[in-house]
């Protein structure tokens, strides 16, 4: 998955440019705030805080994300587990996480250690997927590539889907303000069906799902994204949460 984030950078930013352009809002990073993103991929969230004035750092568990990212340039970047990692105690204004979030195999832990890294007061921004089966992108790829078979569980991409779930959550670690704002806008899988097959081939979701697939469904699935091609690009219905919040104050 590395290799695909580096390879498809530009569309996995495509994707979510929609959601991001909210995300981004939500986040007001302000000149002279400190700015933590965690799961940051490739970096353009880390890199639009640091242009909105911050001063910006990305961590994300991938190598290879990080490598493009340093690449890239633009802020400080680092290979770390954000659930786990030592952060400095109260060094950071914002908090942010563009899709990463949902990753954390300990939720409360990892929510935990990045209150830690908060100031009181501080921002929590995350944009996350809604459950899975509020999003229309998943039901295209599973119609395609396995049609009438059962869907796998759900990954772990969708583990805050439930905003009472993340409501709670967040409440554990310290944070007051919790608000779940829902966000939907399409995904873009790419410009054309075959850099949307291309893409998609990579997903976690997609590789669960040829298992169950047969020897045609590489070419459903390109039929069914040129059955979604636009003149913006080929587009998905999605549902997603944008997540803000507040560390409370001492």
């Amino acid at each position: 998955m590395s290799e695909h984030r580096v390879r498809f950078a530009a569309v996995f930013d495509e994707e979510v440019r929609r959601q991001n352009e909210r995300f981004r809002a939500a986040a007001a990073v302000q000149p002279g705030e400190d700015v933590l993103d965690v799961g940051c991929g490739t970096g353009e969230s880390t890199r639009q805080a640091a242009e909105d004035g911050g001063t910006a750092f990305g961590v994300d568990i991938s190598a290879a994300a990080i490598a493009r990212a340093r690449e890239l340039g633009g802020a400080n970047f680092a290979v770390a587990d954000a659930q786990t990692h030592p952060f400095p105690a109260a060094a950071f204004d914002v908090v942010l996480s563009r899709f990463g979030a949902m990753f954390f195999p300990n939720p409360p832990a990892a929510f935990a250690n990045l209150a830690r890294a908060l100031r009181p007061g501080g921002r929590l921004v995350l944009l996350v997927w809604q459950e899975r089966d509020r999003n229309e992108w998943y039901s295209v790829l599973h119609d395609a590539i396995a049609p009438d078979t059962p869907a796998p569980p759900a990954g772990p991409h969708f583990s805050l889907g439930d905003p009472g779930h993340t409501r709670t959550l967040l409440a554990g670690a310290g944070f007051t303000e919790v608000r779940c704002t829902e966000l939907r806008d399409p995904v873009c899988y790419g410009p054309d069906p075959v850099t949307a097959c291309g893409f998609a081939l990579g997903l976690l979701d997609v590789r669960q799902l040829l298992a169950a697939g047969d020897e045609q469904a590489v070419p459903r699935l390109q039929e069914a994204f040129a059955a979604h091609q636009t003149a913006e690009g080929v587009l998905l219905g999605a549902r997603t949460w944008l997540v803000t919040a507040r560390l409370r104050r001492a």
